[in-house]
C-alpha cells in the first residue's frame, strides 16, 4: 500500500515532467552531493535490533493483559504486531498465515504449505524458535479449520480469541465460521496496551531516528538554493538520510500549499521569501521519526514571523501540559488555546487537525492527542507534537517534533526550531 508521502512523492514527479523536463529524476541520479549533506556520517552502527528476549518478554505482557480482559488467545495477521511481538515480517495477499497466541502453552502458526520454508526460516528467529508449532494448509484446503483445530487442540475452542484490529475481514469473517464455538473480540487491549508503553531500548531507537531526521533536514536546508523543485529537495532528504545510515523522505510543499496540512500534487519550486514546509521521517530497527520544519530562504514577512510565532509558543503549551495521568485531550486543548486565543479560531478553523498522534513502530498508533480523547497519559508513551496553522491561499506552518512521556513531564527528542529564518539554529 502506498503511504501518503509515497503517494504525493509520485504524483508530484509525474506532474512535473512534463513541465520541468530538465529536472527528470534519472537526470540528476549521478550528481555529486552538496557539500552539507556529503559531510555527514552513518550512525547505522548506533541502532541495536530488538532481541529474541525482548520478544519474548512482550509475549508475556501480551499474556498479563489477555488475563486482565479475559482473553483466551491474540490472533494475529501480517502487520506490524506481528513484527513487534515475533519478529516475523510476512506479506502474502489473500492466504492466511496467522499467529496465535494463547493466554498459556506456546503459540501456534498457520501457514500455506508451499511457504513453510519462509515461514519456519523467521519463526526459528523468534522466542518459539526451530520447534515452534506450525500447521500448514496446501491450496485446497481450509486455512480457517487449521486455527479452529489449532483452538481445539490448545483448550480454547470455548474461548474469547482477539483479533489484531488489522486483520482482513475475509480472514476474521471464516475464522468465526470455523470456529463456531468461541466467542471474538478485538485484540486492541493487548496489542495497544504493550505496544504504547515504550521500553527504554525503543526509546532509544526512536531518539535516534528524531536525530537523524533532523540532521538530514539541517544538511538539506544548508544545501537548498532558489529554483530548486520539490523533487530536487525531496530527493536531497532521501540522499542526505542514506549518508546518515538510514532510509527516510518528506513531503515538501511550498507558499499557498504549504497550507494543505499533508500537502498538494501540484508541481512546485521554491521562492525567495516563501515559505517551505518539509514533513517526513525514517526508521531505525522498524521505529519511525516523524518530523516538521516550516522555514524561508531569504526574508520572512512579519506575518509569517508572527504566526510562526504562535505555533512555537502551541508546541511549548502542549509540551508543558504532557505529563503522566493527564487526559490525552487535554495536551490537544492546551496547543489549541494558544492559537485560538492569538486570533486564529475558533476550533479547527486554522489549526485543522489534531494535535498530534501516537508513535513507534507505526508513523501512527494509539494513542491519539485528540479533543475527547479521555486516555490517560503514561511514562513511556510516544507522540507527535505538531500544532499549525493554516490559511488557505496564503501559507501554513506547523512544527513538528516526537514527544517521550517521563515520569513527571515530557520531553522532545529534538529542539524546538527557532525561527523561520534560522530554522536550525546557527551553522
Amino acid at each position: 500500500m502506498l503511504s501518503r508521502r509515497t503517494f504525493l512523492k509520485s504524483a508530484s514527479i509525474a506532474a512535473s515532467v512534463p513541465m520541468f523536463p530538465q529536472f527528470a529524476p534519472a537526470e540528476r541520479t549521478n550528481d555529486p552531493l552538496p557539500t552539507a549533506i556529503a559531510a555527514l556520517r552513518s550512525r547505522g552502527d548506533e541502532a541495536k535490533p530488538i532481541s529474541v528476549e525482548e520478544r519474548g518478554e512482550r509475549q508475556e505482557r501480551a499474556r498479563r493483559l489477555m488475563r486482565e480482559n479475559n482473553l483466551s488467545a491474540i490472533l494475529l495477521t501480517q502487520g506490524t504486531s506481528l513484527v513487534y511481538f515475533a519478529g516475523i515480517h510476512w506479506w502474502g495477499g489473500e492466504r492466511l498465515f496467522a499467529m496465535v497466541l494463547p493466554v498459556k502453552g506456546e503459540a501456534f502458526y498457520v501457514a500455506p504449505a508451499f511457504e513453510e520454508g519462509r515461514a519456519r526460516e523467521q519463526i526459528a528467529l523468534g522466542p518459539d524458535g526451530e520447534n515452534a508449532d506450525v500447521r500448514v494448509w496446501q491450496e485446497d484446503e481450509s486455512p480457517y479449520a487449521r486455527v479452529a483445530q489449532g483452538l481445539s487442540d490448545r483448550g480454547i475452542a470455548g474461548g474469547t480469541v482477539g483479533l489484531e484490529e488489522t486483520t482482513k475481514f475475509v480472514f476474521s469473517d471464516n475464522i468465526r465460521k470455523a470456529a463456531a464455538g468461541a466467542a471474538f473480540t478485538s485484540a486492541t487491549p493487548v496489542t495497544a496496551g504493550c505496544r504504547m508503553i515504550k521500553s527504554a531500548h525503543e526509546i532509544e531507537l526512536m531518539r535516534l531516528a528524531a536525530k537523524v531526521t533532523l540532521a538530514a533536514y539541517e544538511a538539506t536546508y544548508r544545501s537548498m538554493k532558489i529554483g530548486m523543485t520539490q523533487q530536487d529537495v525531496g530527493q536531497m532528504i532521501e540522499a542526505a538520510h542514506r549518508q546518515l545510515g538510514f532510509e527516510g523522505s518528506a513531503d515538501v510543499q511550498v507558499g499557498e500549499y504549504s497550507a494543505f496540512p499533508h500537502g498538494s500534487v501540484t508541481p512546485q519550486s521554491i521562492r525567495e521569501g516563501t515559505i517551505v514546509l518539509i514533513d517526513g521521517g525514517c526508521t531505525v530497527e522498524g521505529y519511525a521519526s516523524d518530523i516538521s520544519r516550516t522555514f524561508v530562504l531569504g526574508k520572512a514577512s512579519d506575518k509569517m514571523k508572527q504566526v510562526f510565532e504562535i505555533v512555537h509558543r502551541a508546541q511549548s503549551a502542549a509540551l508543558a501540559a504532557a505529563r503522566p495521568g493527564v487526559e490525552a485531550g487535554s495536551v490537544d486543548e492546551a496547543a489549541r488555546k494558544v492559537i485560538t486565543e492569538a486570533g486564529y479560531g475558533p476550533d479547527y478553523k486554522y489549526f485543522a487537525h489534531r494535535l498530534g498522534h501516537g508513535m513507534g513502530m507505526d508513523g501512527h498508533e494509539w494513542p491519539y492527542l485528540v479533543r475527547g480523547n479521555a486516555t490517560k497519559l503514561q511514562p513511556q508513551m510516544t507522540f507527535s507534537d505538531e500544532p499549525g496553522i493554516y490559511i488557505r491561499g496564503e501559507f501554513g506552518i506547523r512544527l513538528e517534533d516526537d514527544m517521550h512521556i517521563l515520569e513527571n513531564g515530557a520531553e522532545l527528542f529534538t529542539p524546538q526550531s527557532p525561527s523561520l529564518e534560522n530554522p536550525f539554529g546557527k551553522a
